[in-house]
């Protein structure tokens, strides 16, 4: 029940997405090009889990991190975009708490695993190419096991406290109109009358933890395989060494190039029209799955070989 305090909520039931404010307008439009690449990205990663699973010569530790990292780029895109689509072309903006807090959640577990993905990714390329003998003795089925369940258990953990501090602590709202497309945490919070400091800084604290600890890491593996690559005597070793990280560093580059500014922009960018913040919030998490089965699939020769066998017939 919600009840009118001095113009406030109290425990609102259900809240209203207003999409993309200022472009209301053309939120019909701006659901097109996201309408289709959602569907690209569903598609490619479906194709690249079917080329993954059903061939036994990528079972490899390599392909199995991109087969998570396909899985999690279906599963993110799905929590955002069915919704939106529902603002922008069937004017369906309510959304009970519950659901918008459950959305936020996975949206913000389903980052936080994708970030650990791209860690495991650049450890798993550190270790084949600058300790290549050990890689098959490290890299076994059941780091690989606890490397999934440890990435989901840690986004998991992380997000909850979060959840649960909008949920016992913000009590009334000065409105239930919410300025994006889908539930963010902040946009949430700011709608709170209360003291709010606690909630941003542990998103604050969430947000470093994971993606500040990954990037780090991740830098560091790629600092010492360019140092390893560029020591090979051979130039053709040295060109296949670096090929085979190409894919990893162009999905790493846009997927933290994008998560940053849109942190920062929608934080600390108050001059900047609400209408960029979400557009860089949205295709922060649109645009990674959509592109990532098309950078493995044109820089991965043996995804790229399956796929071409799949499509093109074969020679009589």
């Amino acid at each position: 029940i919600m009840l009118l305090l001095n113009g406030s909520v109290f425990m609102p039931s259900v809240l209203t997405l207003i999409g993309i404010p200022g472009l209301q307008s053309v939120q019909c439009w701006i659901g097109i090009p996201f309408c289709v690449m959602y569907v690209i990205a569903v598609i490619g990663n479906s194709l690249i889990l079917g080329i993954i699973r059903y061939e036994r010569s990528l079972h490899k530790p390599m392909y199995i991190f991109l087969a998570m990292l396909g899985a999690t780029d279906i599963a993110l895109s799905t929590c955002i975009l069915p919704k939106m689509l529902g603002i922008f072309w069937f004017h369906l903006p309510e959304i009970s708490f519950a659901a918008c807090l459950l959305q936020m959640w996975l949206i913000h577990s389903f980052q936080a695993i994708e970030s650990g993905i791209l860690l495991a990714m650049a450890l798993d390329r550190y270790v084949a190419i600058c300790d290549p003998l050990r890689h098959t003795t490290i890299f076994s089925q059941q780091l690989l096991t606890h490397i999934g369940v440890g990435v989901t258990l840690r986004a998991a953990i992380l997000t909850v406290p979060s959840i649960m501090l909008i949920k016992c602590r913000l009590k009334l709202y000065r409105t239930t109109v919410i300025s994006h497309s889908y539930c963010e945490h902040m946009a949430v919070v700011k709608l709170a009358i209360e003291d709010v400091r606690i909630n941003k800084i542990y998103g604050l604290f969430v947000a470093f933890s994971i993606l500040g600890f990954d990037i780090i890491f991740i830098t560091l593996s790629y600092v010492q395989i360019f140092l390893t690559v560029f020591q090979l005597p051979q130039k053709e070793a040295r060109f296949k060494a670096f090929n085979t990280c190409i894919a990893h560093i162009c999905v790493f580059l846009q997927f933290y190039l994008l998560a940053f500014f849109s942190f920062f922009t929608h934080r600390f960018g108050s001059h900047i029209p609400p209408y960029v913040h979400i557009l860089l919030s949205n295709l922060y998490l649109l645009v990674p799955p959509f592109l990532n089965p098309i950078v493995y699939g044109v820089k991965t020769k043996q995804i790229r070989d399956h796929v071409l066998k799949m499509f093109l017939p074969k020679k009589p």
